[in-house]
């Protein structure tokens, strides 16, 4: 199965905005019009904004914008630019005197790298949309990845980069499916094809959670059937959560393109152990741009396989940052 790059979905553009400094902030998906979104929502501690409009039996169907943003809830700050950048081209649902755009948006938590005081705000949104286009975004620590971190479960100190990838692949007859995921997870990520750790918590070599980890790995499904990881649940930092999007030009129904979200939460699942837990804030959206004839059922089978590679390309793109190393830092130069 060959993946590519998700510019190639036609209907949407995409831009970063981050403090490099401050380790944060946030990535837009600008969405052609009559574009109909959904959402999935399955982590414990969730930071969303307009997400109930989303979901069926609601009236509105279309969106014009999806913010992924650092920041926890500050972050949602960032909306308030990419609001401004849509009202300005008179994007969003008419009401009379002005227009109202509908920017669905969530949040992973950062604060804990770089500036805790600096979060994306409205400045980063609308920069974040000024630098939209129709190439392949950056990946990495680009956007909502620029302070993601993953494997936490023994907190921050033995945790690896995060950061934000994507892909995307021709299902046939021109239709397109692709996904967006910026990885701040509390588990390990594994790569989707072998079932190996490539980034995740990383061993302490104390008898405490010597529980059969590898030279590099502790292990969180390990640590988390052990003694103490089943007695000591509040030793998991909660500073989590995977968000991301899937995308696709295929026509979709409102009801389809939620299903369409459903499917893509099981890529998490395929690449992340453990996944959906209550420290994460686990969202996924969807969008379908409407500009091909398909049906859910083709569509929704790829979605779980181009979230799996958008998290597995996140992983090998990020760099470490200080005290936070990453898979390029430990695995692929050390192989």
């Amino acid at each position: 199965m060959k993946f590519d790059s998700i510019e190639k979905v036609p209907g949407f553009k995409i831009g970063h905005a981050q403090n490099e400094e401050a380790l944060t902030g946030c990535t837009v998906i600008l969405c052609d019009d009559n574009s109909i979104g959904g959402v999935d929502q399955r982590g414990g501690s969730p930071g969303t904004r307009e997400t109930d409009l989303l979901r069926p039996m609601h009236m509105v169907e279309t969106v014009n914008a999806i913010l992924l943003t650092g920041g926890s809830a500050y972050g949602l700050d960032a909306a308030a630019g990419v609001m401004k950048y849509l009202e300005e081209r008179k994007k969003g649902i008419n009401v009379g005197p002005t227009v109202v755009p509908i920017v669905p948006a969530a949040v992973l938590l950062d604060l804990t790298v770089g500036d805790p005081n600096i979060r994306p705000d409205s400045a980063m949104g609308y920069q974040a949309c000024m630098n939209a286009s129709n190439e392949a975004p950056l990946q990495g620590n680009y956007g909502a990845g620029t302070g993601a971190t993953v494997g936490k479960i023994l907190g921050k100190s033995q945790s690896m980069k995060g950061g934000i990838g994507h892909s995307a692949i021709e299902i046939g007859n021109g239709v397109w499916i692709g996904a967006i995921i910026a990885v701040n997870a509390l588990g390990d990520v594994v790569d989707p094809v072998g079932r190996n750790i490539i980034a995740g918590a990383r061993t302490i070599r104390k008898s405490i959670v010597k529980i059969g980890a590898s030279d590099l790995f502790a292990n969180s499904l390990s640590i988390m059937a052990s003694y103490f990881g089943q007695k000591s649940l509040s030793f998991a930092s909660r500073q989590n959560t995977v968000i991301g999007a899937v995308l696709t030009n295929a026509k979709l129904t409102k009801e389809e393109t939620n299903k369409l979200a459903v499917s893509g939460q099981n890529g998490l699942v395929l690449s992340i152990q453990p996944s959906h837990t209550m420290f994460d804030g686990d969202t996924i959206f969807a969008v379908s741009s409407q500009k091909k004839a398909s049906n859910i059922n083709s569509v929704a089978a790829f979605a779980p396989l181009v979230v799996a590679q958008a998290i597995d390309n996140a992983i090998r793109s990020a760099k470490g940052i200080p005290g936070i190393p990453s898979y390029q830092d430990l695995v692929e130069n050390k192989g």
